[in-house]
């Protein structure tokens, strides 16, 4: 086994095995995590907030079980094969062991490694930005036009995993027209690679358009409720942050495909990192939306020093640049990761704030960082809906219907009573069963709705009360109370039909 095989098998290892070790026990999955989850019981070429594949992914996951360990296997996997694209970059970019060692090392001790601690659509999409940025080098070094259509292949998949990727497009696009790879434009390959892009992608399109493009609404909800709230100098401090250990090999290598000669055929990469960033930061994007973005600069930046730090006095400044990605995850460690439990939180949160790890989408700061938050609760609230519906005469005739898709997602997931919860909360809305009347309703409720819940709903039933409520206070969820009501006076059903199209209005 080759030397670089050995070590590029080295990272892999330390990878996985940073990636489980990175999450403590205290925590449970967070909320996204239990929708995606819950996808692979109602499989469809696109549902209200991602694209396919997730589902796909997770149907395999709940083939192989459904525990945590495969949960946390694919993207861990995924960030493992973005190490082998960025790997596989650097040689083709001609690059020697201490370039890839430096990019593979920049890559793993960056924020792409709390990344890949979510199963969410996220971990996919740097690794689709990735491989299609590779495709290009290759075109590039080759103008073999296979590889017009692997890139093809691979924005197809990125795209049916997380429409993300169109900025990938919007940036590289006007790169093309002022570079001297423009000629590609006049190439049958670029047509019939745009072509099969298309046809792989049509399925969900088709179903965006049957379903009067909930993309479109879930868009507005974003820039409604989260996207008004992020801060344009908030989202370069972020860029910053998340790859502070790496900045000096992607600084370096961005300033390398501006001036150095041997990249001028790849000054391409450089406007399309000007114009997709510029793109982001014009829309007000989510700070790790960019994520992909950054890995294959690295490689350039990698390649670039390995030359200019060769020989005399220079190559003794190698080592410093393979360290420093390791000297500056030590500290982030500490605060970037789910490894430390919520008291450890609550009493060291200025390192917290200081980082802006504190700050919600909703623009303020909370006492733990918001995944952490989204990462508590869940549990206690499953299990305590399954000791409410234990307690029923009749299970068959219950609906448990919840205000959003964590709480369903996680009663699912976590019920040891097989119940399907629901709600009007993002794909939820399009998973009610309503084949027979109900008679029970176990209704998951956020605390500030307590009073309310019971005069309306409690109208509809002959019995009413307020069972329990999640007691844990560092849980997003905290509060959130669990009603039960039973013996229906009338069929909720059409009460339910309507809500439903009430809400896909908006």
């Amino acid at each position: 086994m080759r030397k670089r095989t050995i070590v590029l098998v080295g990272f892999i290892i330390l990878k996985f095995l940073l990636q489980y070790i990175l999450i403590s026990p205290e925590y449970d999955l967070q909320r996204d995590e239990y929708l995606h989850l819950d996808q692979a019981h109602h499989l469809a070429w696109g549902y209200l907030s991602v694209p396919p594949v997730t589902s796909w992914i997770s149907f395999l996951i709940m083939l192989l079980g459904n525990s945590i360990f495969w949960i946390k296997f694919f993207p861990a996997l995924f960030g493992a094969l973005t190490i082998i694209i960025v790997w596989k970059a650097i040689e083709e970019l001609g690059g020697d062991l201490f370039a890839l060692i430096t990019g593979a090392t920049c890559l793993l001790f960056s924020a792409i490694l709390a990344l890949n601690t979510l199963y969410q659509p996220n971990s996919l999409d740097v690794l689709s930005w990735t491989t299609f940025y590779y495709c290009i080098i290759k075109y590039i070094n080759s103008e073999k036009q296979k590889w017009l259509m692997v890139a093809a292949i691979v924005f197809a998949f990125g795209f049916l995993n997380k429409y993300n990727i169109i900025f990938l497009l919007l940036g590289l696009l006007p790169a093309l027209l002022i570079s001297p790879q423009r000629n590609v434009f006049a190439r049958k390959g670029f047509y019939l690679a745009a072509l099969l892009a298309l046809v792989l992608i049509l399925p969900n399109l088709l179903w965006q358009y049957n379903n009067d493009f909930p993309v479109v609404r879930h868009m507005k909800e974003l820039s409604r409720y989260q996207l008004v709230n992020v801060d344009r100098q908030t989202f370069l401090k972020s860029q910053l942050l998340f790859f502070f250990g790496a900045a000096i090999v992607i600084l370096s290598g961005l300033g390398a495909l501006a001036l150095y000669k041997p990249f001028q055929k790849y000054r391409i990469f450089f406007w399309t990192f000007i114009f997709t960033l510029s793109i982001f930061i014009y829309f007000k994007a989510k700070d790790y939306y960019a994520m992909g973005v950054y890995p294959i600069y690295m490689a350039f930046g990698a390649v670039f020093l390995s030359r200019v730090l060769s020989g005399d006095w220079k190559r003794y400044l190698r080592p410093v640049v393979i360290i420093f990605p390791l000297l500056v995850f030590i500290p982030m460690y500490k605060v970037a990761f789910p490894n430390n439990g919520p008291e450890y939180i609550l009493k060291n949160q200025q390192q917290y704030k200081r980082l802006g790890r504190l700050r919600w989408e909703d623009g303020k700061d909370h006492a733990l960082p918001q995944d952490f938050a989204d990462m508590l609760g869940w549990k206690e609230l499953a299990h305590k809906v399954d000791s409410i519906y234990a307690q029923l005469p009749t299970k068959s005739n219950t609906l448990v219907l919840c205000d959003n898709y964590g709480q369903a997602g996680a009663i699912n997931y976590y019920s040891e009573k097989g119940i399907r919860a629901v709600s009007f909360n993002a794909d939820y809305i399009n998973w009610f069963v309503l084949n027979q009347p109900y008679e029970n309703l176990i209704r998951v409720k956020e605390y500030y709705d307590r009073d309310d819940e019971l005069q309306q709903t409690g109208a509809l039933f002959r019995t009413g009360l307020a069972a329990d409520s999640i007691t844990n206070p560092n849980a997003r969820e905290y509060r959130t109370t669990i009603f039960l009501f039973t013996g229906a006076k009338i069929d909720i059903r059409q009460r339910i039909k309507d809500e439903i199209v009430e809400e896909k209005k908006y």
